[in-house]
């Protein structure tokens, strides 16, 4: 099952990170938080890793929205985008919110998840 909308980007991972957050404020969305999952590993384990961030990115009205729908979906917010160089090539991934309604039967979600969905595609068509 394919659970994410990607792009590779022609963008260095310094500016697609910046790129990606300016268009997630563009479609309502802030970044609640950051990890530096390359810092993290090689603070962590002593290992080196790719470039790699995981960025929380909440739109407020639409949480609040879902989360009256669904009082338990905080277990799979905030929205997770992320942004990682491999190989020399650099991605952007968000996390399809659509696929929660394959794994949570409310079908109040569906249209939440869809137009959630649809912001996200923007956000990684316009990188």
């Amino acid at each position: 099952m394919k659970y994410g909308i990607s792009k590779t980007v022609n963008l260095s991972y310094e500016e697609a990170v910046n790129k990606v957050t300016e268009e997630l404020k563009k479609e309502g969305f802030g970044v609640l938080t950051s990890i530096d999952v390359k810092e993290t590993l090689k603070k962590k384990l002593d290992v080196d890793f790719d470039k790699y961030i995981i960025l929380g990115a909440c739109n407020p009205p639409y949480a609040y929205k879902a989360l009256q729908a669904e009082y338990e979906l905080g277990l799979v917010l905030p929205c997770n985008v992320i942004v990682y160089e491999k190989d020399g090539k650099v991605t952007v991934s968000a996390f399809d919110p659509n696929v929660m309604t394959y794994i949570i039967d409310n079908p109040k979600l569906k249209e939440i998840a869809f137009e959630v969905r649809e912001k996200l595609e923007r956000v990684i068509q316009n990188i």
